[in-house]
């Protein structure tokens, strides 16, 4: 089985400038989701999507393979979904290479490792035998009972549970959990992937496993690395 781990890197971060290839804890922001891959006992190929040549060289020296993203997709703007297929279609065009799986490891999430990763394909594979077509990394953020959210550009309120029928406190069956993706880990079958265009297929499972900073602020990178510094300590690595 073909288990193809795709790492969409841009070059132009407004928020933090060359945040991908900036150091955390001395090592480039994406050496860490290399290193999940690459270290993945199910992963059987690694390749970061770039148009940057100063990350690809980064890239390169880390160990991963590099296909050249075009410009009109390193905007902005640009979604994750065209950045993969556009990775397939060129593996496809130019090597007649098309793996069963693809995972999408987004860099700024440098707190999910290879334990981590592969604890997702288990659960992939577990749930696949019952019609299960992919997996992504969540978390739960409580329920939807009493939740409400405001519109920042309206400044409207929407309810996010039917509060005509309020549930009571002790009707349990009625209180919906509250997901959240944490960016770090999505696993979908190519064929799948092809047909919907996105990397959550039409039936997918949540692995709750592992620890996600999403690398947003110069806090979220300062917290990410003590957090990095612990897990050396207790492994007695440097």
């Amino acid at each position: 089985m073909e288990i193809l781990a795709i790492i969409p890197v841009r070059g132009g971060s407004k928020g933090i400038p060359g945040k991908n290839i900036k150091p955390l804890a001395n090592r480039p922001l994406v050496a860490y989701s290399i290193d999940a891959a690459k270290n993945s006992k199910y992963v059987t190929r690694t390749v970061v999507s770039t148009e940057s040549a100063k990350i690809k060289q980064v890239a390169q020296d880390l160990g991963a393979e590099v296909i050249d993203r075009p410009l009109e997709l390193a905007q902005d703007e640009t979604k994750t979904a065209p950045v993969l297929l556009q990775v397939l279609d060129y593996l496809k065009q130019n090597e007649d290479y098309e793996p069963d799986i693809v995972v999408l490891l987004q860099a700024t999430c440098p707190l999910r490792d290879s334990k981590e990763l592969d604890e997702a394909f288990e659960l992939f594979f577990e749930c696949e035998k019952d019609g299960c077509d992919s997996v992504f990394a969540g978390k739960i953020l409580g329920t939807t009972h009493a939740k409400w959210r405001q519109n920042p550009d309206s400044g409207e309120y929407e309810c996010l549970y039917d509060y005509r029928n309020r549930p009571r406190r002790q009707d349990k069956d009625r209180h919906f959990p509250m997901l959240r993706e944490t960016g770090a880990t999505y696993i979908v079958k190519t064929s799948v992937m092809k047909e919907v265009k996105d990397f959550i297929g039409k039936n997918p499972r949540v692995y709750f496993g592992g620890t996600c900073v999403d690398i947003d602020t110069v806090e979220d990178f300062e917290n990410a690395a003590r957090i990095i510094e612990q897990r050396r300590a207790q492994q007695g690595t440097v």
